[in-house]
């Protein structure tokens, strides 16, 4: 690569962030903070450049597990530090964040995209096998994981004891790792494009594919560690609007998954939708199916209360956005009206959260 490849903004912006971010200068004026927030959104927008250059050199679906890994991983590491820091006042951090997280993906990133692709082009296609397949193991580590805990008695309240979190650990790392044997090997071609996968733009050097890579991981890093940095100046945001701190956690999952949506969003501009939701159903499992057993581990060695099941207004909220999601994507095609009630439903679950 030349020289004037890294005058990139995709090379410039997160190696700026970094720099920014070890000054110590977030929460020390406004100004600082908007500048802070200037490089968080061009981080953001390098982080999908880097990946859409991985996804082209690997190919379908393995990109988009990539990417889905990347950001699971940094946001568990997220969570986790939270937890550790916050102690008991951190019971209901994990359970709250990664519901945001699945409910802005199942309804926002998914919704967006389908509204996009069917303003631009009326009905996008795409395979059912594919959503099936997402939407069964999605669907059985959601119960297990955040509604069935209201419903057991070894304990009193929302919670499992060490043997239960133990089991429901074993049995979402089980289902994550039969899909992606299934999605990767024994049904590849369900989450391939119709096209076959065939690619028609440049296929990048093993070298640029590299170093993409290594900068998509450090966008993600920088992403997670200014939105945690800001986290204080949101806070007193959110505060001084009147609304309840479960909404900075919202405020936060969404910012975690800007470069994920954003992609999407570009795919599904450039009429790829199978493309599109590889991206959003795998980051809905991946993010659900790998961070309850990391964040299960953290509690069981830190003796860390963990607050898992959900009230009685968001498993209402997660039943509707689920079936909603199920028959919407039932048919293989979509249309703008389905991205639409996808979109009120993320608006409804927003405003209940700020007017519980």
């Amino acid at each position: 690569m030349r020289l004037k490849d890294f005058l990139h903004y995709t090379y410039i912006f997160p190696v700026l962030a970094v720099i920014y971010y070890f000054l110590n200068l977030m929460g020390t004026g406004v100004i600082f903070d908007v500048i802070a927030g200037i490089l968080l959104t061009g981080s953001v927008l390098s982080a999908v450049h880097h990946a859409e250059v991985v996804a082209h050199k690997v190919g379908e679906p393995y990109g988009t597990i990539i990417l889905a890994l990347c950001i699971t991983i940094i946001e568990v590491a997220l969570i986790v530090s939270l937890m550790v820091a916050g102690g008991e006042q951190a019971i209901t951090l994990a359970r709250d964040t990664v519901f945001a997280a699945v409910m802005i993906i199942l309804n926002g990133i998914i919704g967006i995209c389908i509204l996009v692709g069917g303003v631009k082009y009326f009905e996008q296609y795409f395979a059912r096998t594919s959503a099936t397949t997402y939407l069964v193991s999605i669907v059985s580590i959601l119960v297990i994981t955040l509604v069935l805990p209201n419903f057991t008695s070894s304990v009193n309240g929302p919670y499992y004891n060490s043997a239960q979190l133990i089991f429901v650990s074993i049995a979402c790392l089980v289902i994550y790792g039969v899909f992606l044997m299934v999605q990767t090997v024994r049904h590849r071609s369900y989450f391939v494009p119709a096209d076959g996968g065939k690619e028609e733009y440049y296929i990048p050097s093993t070298m640029q594919s590299v170093l993409s890579f290594l900068f998509l991981v450090v966008c993600l890093i920088i992403v997670v560690l200014m939105a945690k940095g800001l986290s204080k100046t949101i806070e007193d945001m959110v505060q001084s609007m009147g609304a309840p701190k479960s909404l900075v956690g919202v405020i936060i999952a969404a910012v975690v998954l800007l470069p994920e949506g954003v992609a999407a969003i570009r795919a599904a501009r450039n009429n790829k939708i199978q493309s599109s939701l590889n991206l959003a159903l795998g980051s809905a499992l991946a993010s659900i199916g790998l961070s309850i057993p990391a964040i299960s581990a953290v509690s069981i060695m830190y003796d860390i209360p963990l607050v898992l099941g959900l009230d009685k207004k968001d498993i209402i909220l997660l039943t509707l956005s689920v079936f909603i999601v199920m028959l919407s994507l039932s048919r293989g095609k979509t249309n703008v009206l389905y991205g639409t009630v996808l979109l009120v439903n993320l608006a409804a679950y927003i405003f209940t959260v700020i007017v519980p």
